[in-house]
């Protein structure tokens, strides 16, 4: 490192709302015969741990006004932290003016998000909008030729180890690396003070999308070796549960398709409350390969296992409670990459943990199905944005329009699966026979082609179970839209369905119910449709 790339602190300005580590570093730079300027509670905490420190207000020889609002927006302040040192006009406007350098600025800004977090009201969420701060940092950010700003705690190790390696001085590199995380946290913070806003006054789709997330992990490659992949987090008053609020309890590092798999199965078992008894969905690529409720865990992991048994090796399983010991030890019989639950015995863990290759992830909770929220896509050169499809349809929502009404335990199958429906790349064909699907015919170009799949898979795993009659003889089917044409429909028939559930809305509506009722079905229209890509 080329000694011009050296730049000494000589004098820091100090100010944070987290004041974690703050008396240890001012410390440190004290010993170091760094001149400390800083304000309010900063300039206290410092000041009774007996570290010499200047107020601002003196130092600018202005005080501090209107509640604290103006206090750093001063000359002396950012004509130290933006002034070039090898620029003879800057320096000759900072000896006329009286304004010294700053070398070190350490400044967090007013807890904005945390603020909105709490539910706070409107004033107070706008008194806690940063201002001085974030001129500061980007002051501090834009001259890091000769100014080191550090914005989290974290932060202090890095430069503590710099000035000791370097008698007082930072590295160009540190530098440059901690402007860099200064742009991004200013970036953030203006885009959640933007998006809070922009909630406030209804505004769906603002005239200007701003993102932010925060790096979670790095992960080893996306969906293929050849790509790079990461996993970004972003903060909520209300985290949703799933995989950003899940800890990781055992098993090796997560890959990219293990979490958009598991995300994709805890959101289908969110489907089905635990109150309402116990659910589990095994997925693979994303679609679910067999989900089920049972009278007891190990009972509908079972029957979501028997649906396709070949397809949910190598899966991710998702559960609705607390997993417990029994049905930890049935799932540890085949190959499995990821078991996400809410929560789960100690027993369970301990049994899982001799399957060192397995992830088992707790939540601490289940998503609500209902939460209103957005989805994003990105597309060359833009995004497209929509809202979670948080559609539920229930009995009452039903419309019979066949001659035979549904039976009750057929129009709790119907429910079933619908919902399952929902989490089925379209096109989407889902049989179903006591809550548990019994054959899934998944993103098929043709609606037919997607009932004849699942037929078809329904007919193998029969014969992998030694069953005398294929599943889908006595289910119910759903499809995620409508039949376009009755072949759908009677390809359904044909593997032994006695119900359908549709959406409906197609021109040839009435043909598709009179093929119902001349093979003596019970069909019923939602009036919904769960398209997904």
């Amino acid at each position: 490192m080329s000694d011009k790339l050296l730049q000494p602190v000589k004098r820091a300005l100090l100010s944070v709302s987290d004041k974690s580590g703050l008396v240890e570093f001012g410390k440190f730079l004290e010993s170091h015969g760094v001149e400390i300027l800083s304000t309010g509670g900063s300039a206290k905490m410092l000041a009774d741990a007996g570290v010499k420190v200047t107020e601002v207000a003196s130092y600018t020889g202005f005080p501090e006004m209107m509640d604290g609002r103006v206090k750093t927006l001063h000359p002396k302040i950012h004509g130290g932290l933006l002034a070039l040192r090898d620029d003879e006009g800057h320096v000759a406007s900072m000896k006329e003016h009286d304004i010294g350098a700053i070398d070190l600025l350490v400044v967090n800004l007013y807890p904005f998000e945390e603020t909105v977090e709490k539910g706070a009201d409107f004033a107070t969420c706008i008194e806690n909008i940063d201002i001085g701060g974030p001129a500061m940092i980007r002051s501090s950010a834009k001259n890091h030729k000769f100014v080191t700003v550090v914005v989290e705690a974290e932060d202090y190790e890095a430069v503590q180890a710099s000035m000791t390696e370097n008698k007082g001085a930072t590295t160009g590199e540190l530098r440059k690396k901690l402007a860099a995380k200064a742009f991004a946290r200013t970036g953030a913070y203006d885009a959640a003070i933007s998006s809070w806003f922009a909630g406030e006054l209804g505004e769906t789709y603002p005239e200007r999308l701003n993102l932010t997330a925060t790096l979670k992990q790095t992960l080893r490659y996306g969906e293929n070796p050849h790509q790079d992949a990461a996993f970004y987090v972003t903060r909520s008053a209300k985290p949703r549960p799933g995989i950003a609020t899940a800890v990781q309890v055992q098993g090796k590092e997560l890959s990219y398709n293990n979490l958009n798999d598991t995300d994709a199965a805890f959101e289908l078992v969110s489907e089905f409350g635990a109150q309402e008894g116990p659910a589990v969905a095994i997925i693979k690529h994303a679609n679910p390969c067999g989900v089920a409720r049972g009278d007891s865990l190990i009972d509908a992991y079972n029957k979501a296992l028997r649906c396709d048994p070949v397809s949910a090796f190598g899966g991710i399983i998702a559960f609705n409670q607390r997993l417990d010991a029994e049905t930890a030890e049935e799932i540890s019989q085949i190959f499995t990459e990821v078991v996400i639950a809410p929560e789960a015995d100690e027993d369970a863990v301990a049994l899982l943990k001799a399957k060192k290759n397995l992830r088992l992830l707790l939540t601490g909770g289940m998503a609500d199905p209902r939460e209103a929220g957005q989805i994003i896509k990105s597309v060359a050169g833009g995004y497209l944005l929509q809202g979670r499809d948080n559609g539920k349809i229930a009995m009452d929502d039903l419309k019979v329009v066949t001659k035979r009404e549904p039976s009750e335990q057929e129009l709790k199958d119907l429910l079933f699966a619908f919902t399952v429906c929902k989490h089925v790349k379209s096109n989407a064909i889902i049989y179903v026979k006591d809550e548990a699907t019994v054959g899934i015919g998944a993103g098929q170009m043709s609606r037919v082609d997607s009932a004849r799949t699942a037929a078809r898979k329904a007919k193998d795993a029969s014969d992998a179970a030694d069953l005398d009659i294929v599943m889908t003889e006595g289910s119910v089917v759903a499809s995620d839209a409508f039949f376009p044409f009755a072949d759908g429909l009677i390809s359904a028939a044909e593997a032994g369905v006695t119900a359908v559930i549709q959406p409906g809305g197609s021109i040839r509506d009435e043909e598709v119910i009179a093929a119902a009722d001349e093979r003596g079905l019970a069909m019923v229209l939602t009036g919904m449709r769960h398209f997904r890509h």
